[in-house]
């Protein structure tokens, strides 16, 4: 079939199983060549080929409103929603976002790129459309990993209290980015092999009604043997102890297995949860065969053997790879060090500490919050925790790092993987707020180093610091192949250094934006214009005595830093400059401009918003301008 004529789902109401079965071979090829290229989250979405094609058949979109929960298995659903034909932008600059987005289509009902949030959604949209009398279906698709993620709990203790018609699809695939672990996963591995569990249950109803009822005590007794073989036939009737009517489990792959299953749910009256069984990367064998979590979305690769395109030039290990192995040569002289990661052990590097320290790594699922407590009881304990997550799931745990970890001065050391832009994921998952949000909160020392030398300092100043919580912030991607000291030193605490003198004007920056600064600056001294370069690496505490010594020299400043403007590290500068009455000071702030960043490469991105090393000398020319004038 050609994908790229493809305009709505409705032509999948015409069409035979046998072709719908050739439609699932043609996206599936379409998806392994278009993501050969591109990149992309190959893995999640050939798994849930045959269930997409079923719910858009079985359903009639965007009337009936199906949500993804995180998105990163939307593909598909774009595909048969009439955007083949721009797979070639695929999470590129001004392309195809990665994930559903609403200014794409009218089917795209929900935008996500965070787990466990696609229930909560379809709750609010069940209560709307009974307010508003409105005849719909409401199908929030969610992933067993997504499932342990705390708000997917809360979510589903409140539809089963409310008893609301909805059918939430569990797309089981043992997986979400790494291994999936925990409780519920092994309750539903119980279940996956227990049979078709509904269609057995209501036989056995079918039969007890047939018994006639002598008074109320057979009634009864009927109705405790109905129960205990309930729980005989189905190792921990966990949904429906919820309020949920539970089908499955249903081979996702299957689609008369899938439409007879789908059939019965629009039927039952109040919330039903399907079960349905898919592989993950099924079709491509690298993917179908993967185990680690490397499929689960990855850049280009070469379709005939699955290997990853790789750069000409071997790049330096990743800044994920340098934190990691510091801390676990670290917890080679500590026993203290605990390493903890919310589901992401492979994102954040963590396998060798994990295969060296076993005992001492935990991989928490999809539960940020409970990620950063566990860390803080940890440290109550006098141990050394280190918490490997992204700038944009800390996000999520806002309250634990206020409430739990800073606000008890426990010694939790964060480390803030993905600080910045991070390119392709887009707005979801830009690190941008995490200055913004943690550099008021008190207690916390906050610090990005400017290279990958410095970096391992950073990580041993963490793990040594016991007079409360540290977070370090470090980018996506790789480092810059600085030499490496062999002997690991700390670095006092609130100190910058100066990486260039100058009698003009400074600029005070940190990490990424170092080279640009520096760039910049050699480029105005060419010009006549002395700048000053100062590494700012603690972005709190400040470095209070250097930034009295630059406002003593009345020169301007200009603050630069790849996050937010709003409540940023410029902003704690100009905070300063006030307080300590240096209003006659020139400030000015380079950064993330207030609105959300979409997908792209990050040169393209920081060339849109102005934050590139042409923009700082413009800038500075302006500064030294003004200075000139004053003089």
């Amino acid at each position: 079939m050609d994908l790229l004529s493809i305009k709505d789902p409705s032509f999948l109401k015409n069409l035979s199983q046998k072709e719908l079965e050739a439609l699932s071979e043609d996206i599936r090829r379409f998806l392994i060549e278009k993501l050969s290229k591109t990149g992309g989250h190959i893995g999640p979405n050939l798994g849930v080929v045959e269930l997409t094609i079923a719910l858009h058949k079985c359903f009639d979109s965007p009337k009936d409103k199906i949500l993804w929960d995180v998105g990163h298995q939307s593909y598909v659903h774009k595909i048969l929603t009439g955007r083949a034909c721009d797979f070639d932008t695929l999470r590129q600059y001004k392309g195809l976002c990665g994930f559903p987005k609403m200014v794409e289509s009218e089917h795209d009902v929900w935008e996500t790129g965070h787990s466990s949030t696609s229930l909560s959604a379809a709750m609010g949209m069940v209560i709307a459309r009974d307010l508003k009398k409105e005849d719909s279906h409401i199908i929030p698709v969610i992933g067993d990993g997504a499932l342990t993620g705390g708000m997917a709990l809360e979510a589903l203790n409140h539809i089963g209290h409310e008893k609301k018609d909805m059918i939430v699809v569990l797309n089981d695939n043992e997986m979400s980015i790494a291994p999936n672990v925990g409780a519920l996963h092994n309750v539903l591995g119980r279940l996956r092999t227990a049979g078709k569990y509904q269609w057995v249950k209501d036989e056995l109803e079918y039969i007890l009604k047939k018994i006639p009822a002598v008074g109320g005590k057979l009634a009864s007794t009927a109705e405790r043997i109905k129960d205990s073989l309930k729980y005989l036939l189905v190792s921990g009737v966990f949904f429906e102890e919820m309020g949920f009517t539970y089908l499955g489990p249903v081979d996702g792959h299957n689609y008369e297995d899938l439409f007879e299953n789908l059939a019965y749910a629009k039927k039952i009256d109040g919330p039903v949860l399907l079960h349905v069984i898919t592989k993950k990367g099924k079709g491509y064998t690298p993917a179908e065969t993967d185990r680690t979590g490397t499929w689960h979305g990855t850049g280009p690769y070469k379709i005939e053997t699955g290997d990853f395109v790789k750069p000409a030039v071997v790049p330096p290990p990743s800044w994920s790879k340098l934190v990691s192995e510091t801390v676990r040569k670290l917890a080679r002289e500590d026993e203290r060090v605990v390493a903890i990661t919310p589901a992401m052990p492979v994102g954040s590097k963590l396998e060798g500490f994990a295969s060296e320290f076993p005992e001492r790594m935990y991989d928490v699922g999809i539960a940020e919050q409970h990620a950063a407590t566990v860390a803080a009881g940890l440290a109550t304990q006098k141990m050394k925790p280190f918490l490997a997550i992204y700038s944009t799931f800390l996000q999520r745990a806002y309250d634990q790092v206020v409430h739990d970890i800073c606000r008890q001065n426990l010694n939790v050391f964060i480390g803030i993987d993905r600080a910045g832009l991070v390119g392709a994921d887009g707005e979801t998952h830009q690190g941008v707020f995490d200055i913004a949000f943690l550099r008021h909160v008190p207690n916390l020392v906050l610090m990005m180093p400017k290279d990958e030398n410095e970096g391992q300092h950073m990580v041993k100043t963490a793990i040594s610091y016991d007079d409360g919580p540290i977070a370090m912030r470090f980018p996506r991607g790789n480092g810059y192949g600085v030499p490496m000291d062999e002997t690991l030193q700390e670095i006092p605490i609130g100190t910058w250094e100066v990486l260039k003198d100058g009698e003009d004007a400074a600029i005070l920056t940190f990490g990424t934006t170092i080279p640009m600064a520096m760039e910049a600056a050699e480029q105005l001294e060419k010009q006549g214009i002395s700048v000053k370069v100062v590494n700012a690496r603690f972005i709190k505490p400040l470095d209070e005595k250097m930034l009295l010594t630059i406002f003593g020299q009345n020169i301007p400043v200009l603050t630069i830093e790849e996050a937010v403007l709003q409540g940023g590290f410029g902003s704690t500068v100009l905070e300063f400059a006030h307080d300590k009455g240096y209003h006659h000071v020139t400030i000015e702030r380079m950064g993330i401009p207030d609105r959300f960043i979409e997908h792209g490469s990050v040169k393209e991105l920081l060339k849109e918003i102005g934050l590139t090393t042409e923009d700082v000398v413009q800038k500075l020319q302006t500064l030294a301008r003004i200075k000139q004038k004053r003089a």
